[in-house]
């Protein structure tokens, strides 16, 4: 006997010994991740993508591409010769400083309150380091005062207040992550020692996924961008602690009915250890999905999501087994789960909740159907598409400059927009562009390698409808003598363009996955349809109620338009996740013999605490990225933990029970178990070997 508790301790330190060894080799592997994100829109954006070719030409032109900025001089009632003076002598000293393509020339406001002053440099790379530095020294010589207001837009503006954003998210986000998770499994476990273990397999999990993550780019040339490695960590602590409140969960059960923690953690592993598999793995397909997709940020979110999800699950199989079974029952302190013992009985709110739905089924459903239908109808009102300036939460420069640009030059854009064409056909290109409607100027600008740069001002702001209509017929009239429209405007068109045809092409790739795991995992037909009908169902609604709130509530004034296809398909693969918990369990009280509606009951009693628990953790990590400073980061977030609230407390509770128990025994068709039992098996009672325990129960 003392042998094999010995052999047992062993192993565990083995394991701990192992992940020592891990760690120590993936940690500067993991650090060097934030080396290789890049945050640019033409690294989101596909290579076929026509802006994408404007950009890859520029910057095989002479200087490579331009790095662009707009000096933006505002009084209110008008400048002064002082303003004008003073403009001119701060712009004598930039050129002076640096080497610039052309002295620019001031463009006075109609109505004389502005001043702008277009300056491009080829001496620096618009995607390298130095950019940032050029942008800080401009910022640096630019001064207003007085009455005087003075700021740097622009796009190479732009990308450094947008990397400024992205850096400041790794530590705030990471630490806002743990913090809310160290919450809710104190609350969860009433245990001041218990929640550090979770929480420590789960900090291990987010080193190997970011080394992990950081050897697929260098091995696969794979698209890491600021979103989804913020999104990775977000999974591989929400669902990592998902994995870890179920295995506790069991382990707790099983020290009652074993003497030494090694016996029970290997029956604790055998009993949940399936379900927990089936889910990771129905989540990472679902994610990996996502590489079909034509969009670069989108192509490379799915495996490094899915990289978070494996690094969790291993971790929390491995790592986490070998901890509490080194640290013994002691960890559980104050309620350490006696030998022998037997958990205090008392009335479970899921109980009470199933036996509702137990009762009326029908009107259940349709009522909680109609709910969502309701919710669903609030995507009606969605915002436009999210500008590049409304990406901000907080306001930056270069946004209150293009503000300031916008209402002092309503009839004409501020931001060019690039044009290559041909050079053999470069008069001809250059004429036809002139003689496009709503087109202010087209002036030639470098030329190499058979390609001309044209810069093109539109009549109508950036990124308005106008706009968009100028660059539709710019690239109609280009299209036959190989011209390509880009620049900022022309990206955003192009991602949206792009998010709408991933959607078409990936929505049904991620509904099918899904379904055929479902059925290979329930051997049933209805019960996988009617949980991904479900999570569609909950999908819709949250965008219907985050259309309905974003604007009136937070002040967003667009919507991402990657959010529809990024948010359903985590959504489908969470919910799935959480709908495999309860429908497993299900199916193993229908093989014990109990009656169809029994079952559902019995599997959302014993489930009930692990869902609630695993969803309000899972909702509050990615509640944590609505504290984040970009609009898109914040939509998803609250996004994603609205639905996953939904699908907690509403769906699975109410909806899926009831359906289940209106259905009986036909939710298994065409399996076995849709047909009477012969023999029925002996029943069990929640507590027993395979039951599955209530985590929020006190022992």
């Amino acid at each position: 006997m003392r042998a094999a508790v010995k052999q047992g301790r062993s192993r565990a330190w083995g394991v701990l010994a192992l992940w020592v060894v891990v760690l120590a080799v993936a940690l500067p592997f993991s650090g060097k991740l934030a080396d290789v994100t890049q945050n640019r829109v033409v690294d989101y954006l596909p290579d076929g993508a026509d802006s994408t070719q404007v950009a890859r030409i520029q910057e095989s032109l002479p200087g490579g591409g331009s790095t662009d900025l707009v000096l933006v001089y505002h009084r209110e009632g008008g400048l002064t010769a002082a303003d004008r003076a003073a403009a001119d002598a701060q712009l004598d000293r930039i050129a002076r400083e640096h080497r610039l393509t052309t002295r620019p020339e001031a463009v006075p406001a109609p109505d004389g309150s502005t001043l702008m002053y277009p300056v491009s440099t080829t001496e620096v790379d618009p995607d390298g380091p130095a950019r940032v530095e050029f942008v800080e020294q401009v910022r640096e010589t630019v001064r207003g005062g007085d009455g005087l207001t003075a700021e740097v837009g622009g796009p190479a503006a732009a990308a450094t207040d947008a990397d400024k954003v992205f850096e400041s998210l790794d530590g705030p986000l990471l630490w806002t992550t743990v913090t809310v998770v160290a919450l809710l499994l104190v609350l969860i476990y009433r245990s001041p020692l218990l929640w550090m273990v979770p929480l420590l397999a789960a900090g291990a999990a987010n080193f190997l996924a970011n080394a992990t993550v950081y050897a697929l780019h260098r091995g696969f040339d794979l698209t890491v961008t600021g979103q989804s490695t913020a999104v990775m960590a977000i999974l591989v602590f929400g669902a990592g602690t998902d994995y870890a409140l179920l295995l506790v969960a069991r382990y707790r059960e099983e020290l009652r009915r074993h003497e030494r923690p090694y016996e029970a953690m290997t029956a604790a592993l055998r009993g949940c250890g399936p379900a927990v598999l089936a889910s990771s793995g129905t989540v990472a397909a679902g994610l990996l999905c996502l590489l079909v997709a034509d969009l670069n940020s989108s192509r490379g979110m799915g495996p490094i999501a899915a990289v978070g999800v494996l690094c969790a699950l291993v971790a929390m199989i491995t790592l986490l087994p070998a901890l509490l079974v080194l640290l013994g029952r002691r960890v559980f302190w104050p309620l350490v789960p006696a030998y022998g013992s037997e958990p205090r009985a008392g009335r479970s709110l899921f109980a009470a909740m199933g036996g509702s739905a137990g009762r009326r089924p029908v009107t259940v459903l349709l009522t909680g159907a109609a709910v969502l239908g309701a919710l669903a109808l609030g995507s009606l009102n969605t915002p436009g598409p999210l500008k590049q300036e409304d990406g901000f939460v907080t306001t930056p420069e270069s946004v209150t400059a293009q503000t300031t640009l916008t209402r002092s030059f309503p009839d004409q854009s501020s931001r060019p927009l690039a044009v290559v064409v041909p050079a053999k056909a470069a008069d001809t290109a250059l004429a036809r562009i002139r003689g496009t409607a709503r087109v202010v100027s087209a002036e030639p600008g470098r030329s190499a390698d058979g390609w001309t740069e044209v810069s093109v001002l539109a009549q109508d702001p950036p990124e308005s409808a106008g706009e968009r209509t100028t660059i539709e017929a710019l690239r109609t009239t280009l299209a036959g003598l190989d011209g390509h429209v880009g620049g900022s405007s022309a990206q955003q068109l192009d991602m949206e363009a792009s998010n709408a045809a991933d959607l078409r092409r990936v929505v049904p790739l991620v509904v099918l996955s899904v379904l055929l795991i479902l059925i290979l995992l329930l051997r049933s037909l209805v019960a996988p349809l009617l949980l991904v009908a479900a999570v569609i169902a909950v999908w819709a609604a949250a965008l219907g109620i985050g259309a309905l709130i974003f604007g009136p509530v937070f002040g967003f004034e667009g919507t991402d338009p990657g959010l529809p296809l990024l948010t359903f398909v985590f959504l489908v693969a969470l919910g799935v996740d959480y709908g495999i918990f309860l429908m497993h369990r299900m199916r193993e009280e229908s093989l014990a013999g109990a009656e169809p509606s029994a079952a559902a009951l019995t599997a959302l009693r014993a489930t009930g605490g692990v869902i609630a628990s695993a969803g309000l953790v899972l909702a509050a990590t990615f509640g944590v990225l609505l504290s984040m400073p970009m609009v898109a980061l914040a939509e998803m977030g609250f996004f994603i933990a609205v639905g996953v609230l939904l699908d907690t407390f509403l769906v699975r509770t109410y909806l899926v029970t009831a359906a289940s128990v209106a259905l009986g025994r036909k939710v298994w068709w065409p399996g076995p178990l849709s047909r009477p039992a012969l023999q029925p098996a002996p029943e069990r009672t929640p507590g027993t070997p395979g039951a599955t325990p209530d985590p929020l129960k006190v022992p």
